[in-house]
């Protein structure tokens, strides 16, 4: 009885074993599609879009695009989280989607998507008004630490990457500042430009055009390293050992698809980021291309969400 029970067991699970891998050699066998939490238009948006255009060639079926804004991206994210986890529907994410359980009431469990692979990677900067008496972070702390300026930081929102940039900066530097939060992106720099507020975090991407034209000051860069593009704006590890904010846009398939299918879509995503056409447009941006390996994607998720999850607990931070 034991030795048939075994047998029957064996045979299930060879038989299961076996549909997996049928399922991972037919796989993709119609259209996939990746859902952009944000609206159209930003480098969230942009991004994921420069993929899908180029990943049919490589997949063979069409790729597209949907935009589901809403609740801080949540509402697209939930979207996926309960799509079939057969590779047929992605999400595009930055670093903070995976800390996103910590600031908001979610039915899903941001770190069970599974990574497929990052895109590119631009760092987040730091920005003054035009009339604000500094013309480096080492300035402004110096500014903050005198005692004669209270300073007003703006950003697009509680919980948002803009915020988590300046709390990091709070508790690396012991920079003073009130947080002035905005209901998105756009009005923030509007006020930053207009005067309103002194300073705010934003991607570079976003913020290139407002730097070039002398709208807004850079007074340092995110990355480890500084910007080629502006090599006399420091790094704000320069002066704040330790501190890195660097935004990125990847891809996650919904929890539990079966590994053979996202290594699949990690190896295409991989394939079309070595394009130089497609490397030199990213870079243009002054964006970083990206490997787009499952790998690398896996180890940058677990380095950020260590990070942003500190700074969210230690500065006791809640989304409004």
């Amino acid at each position: 009885m034991t030795t048939h029970i075994t047998m029957r067991v064996g045979l299930t699970l060879a038989l299961a074993l076996c549909g997996a891998a049928v399922g991972a050699t037919d796989f993709p066998a119609r259209p996939i599609t990746i859902i952009v939490p944000y609206p159209p238009g930003g480098t969230a948006d942009l991004l994921p879009r420069m993929i899908a255009e180029r990943l049919p060639d490589v997949m063979k079926v069409p790729v597209i695009v949907q935009n589901k804004p809403g609740a801080s991206g949540t509402l697209g994210a939930d979207l996926v989280s309960r799509s079939a986890p057969d590779g047929y529907t992605l999400l595009g994410v930055p670093p903070h989607f995976f800390v996103s359980d910590l600031l908001y009431k979610i039915s899903f469990d941001p770190k069970a998507f599974e990574p497929v692979g990052i895109i590119a990677s631009y760092p987040n900067v730091l920005l003054a008004n035009s009339n604000l008496p500094v013309a480096n972070v080492k300035d402004l702390i110096a500014l903050t630490s005198s005692g004669k300026k209270t300073l007003n930081m703006a950003s697009a929102g509680a919980g948002t990457s803009q915020h988590l940039s300046a709390e990091l900066l709070r508790i690396k530097a012991r920079v003073d500042y009130t947080h002035v939060p905005y209901k998105g992106t756009a009005p923030a720099l509007s006020d930053l430009m207009g005067g309103h507020v002194d300073a705010m975090f934003d991607n570079l991407i976003t913020a290139l055009p407002y730097v070039q034209s002398g709208k807004v000051k850079l007074l340092g860069v995110g990355s480890a390293r500084r910007n080629p593009a502006f090599p006399d704006t420091p790094a704000i590890s320069e002066v704040v050992p330790g501190y890195e904010s660097v935004t990125w846009m990847g891809l996650v398939a919904p929890p539990a698809t079966p590994v053979a299918v996202v290594e699949r879509l990690s190896q295409a995503v991989a394939q079309v980021l070595k394009d130089p056409k497609l490397r030199a447009q990213i870079e243009a941006m002054q964006a970083a291309p990206a490997e787009g390996t499952r790998a690398d994607m896996q180890k940058q998720v677990k380095e950020d969400t260590a990070r942003w999850s500190d700074v969210i607990r230690t500065a006791r931070i809640t989304a409004e």
